[in-house]
């Protein structure tokens, strides 16, 4: 991923924005988990800047879980942070961070893990290799053969993007529904 936040400031302002807008109480392990999705924060730099938000009143403990952890929510305090200085941050990284962020938490409580893979043939062509669990299961696995590196490598990125989007799509060209894709 080439574009990083490293500015301190803009790392809050970005945590804060999933915050307010996924709007309901999240452990930390999970908060980082989401932060971590596109690697545009290091996680050190969240680490440091969600104690700071603690510390300055922008993030607080909403409640605990059955696990008895701590569950974070946004103050107003930072929500008109969030609000006011978002635009600092490109609102492409933002919206798609938020769709990752809303995709994980959604495929987390389905309890669905997405993996990918490149491989090299012998005949210098690429399998592009996508799978989908859900609770240890293998619900959809789709081996794709290209001609080029960099396709396979377009190919991987778009399912680890939008992994919802390619089973709905195979789903619907397998079942012949084919204006399920366009819903």
């Amino acid at each position: 991923m080439g574009a990083r936040i490293r500015d301190k400031r803009n790392v809050k302002i970005f945590v804060l924005y999933l915050m307010q807008n996924i709007n309901y109480p999240l452990d930390y392990v999970t908060l980082n988990d989401i932060v971590m999705q596109n690697d545009y924060v290091m996680y050190l730099d969240f680490a440091e800047s969600f104690h700071e938000m603690l510390d300055a009143e922008l993030v607080n403990e909403a409640c605990r879980n059955e696990a008895g952890d701590p569950m974070y929510t946004v103050t107003d305090k930072g929500r008109i942070v969030a609000t006011e200085l978002h635009s600092e941050i490109l609102s492409s990284l933002l919206d798609k961070s938020l769709e990752c962020a809303l995709r994980y938490l959604d495929f987390k409580k389905r309890n669905i893990k997405v993996s990918s893979r490149v491989e090299k043939r012998d005949d210098g062509r690429y399998n592009v290799v996508c799978i989908i669990k859900e609770n240890g299961v293998t619900i959809m696995q789709n081996s794709t053969v290209v001609d080029t590196a960099n396709r396979a490598q377009r190919m991987e990125d778009n399912f680890r993007d939008h992994p919802e989007v390619v089973y709905k799509g195979v789903m619907a060209l397998l079942s012949g529904n084919i204006n399920f894709i366009f819903n």
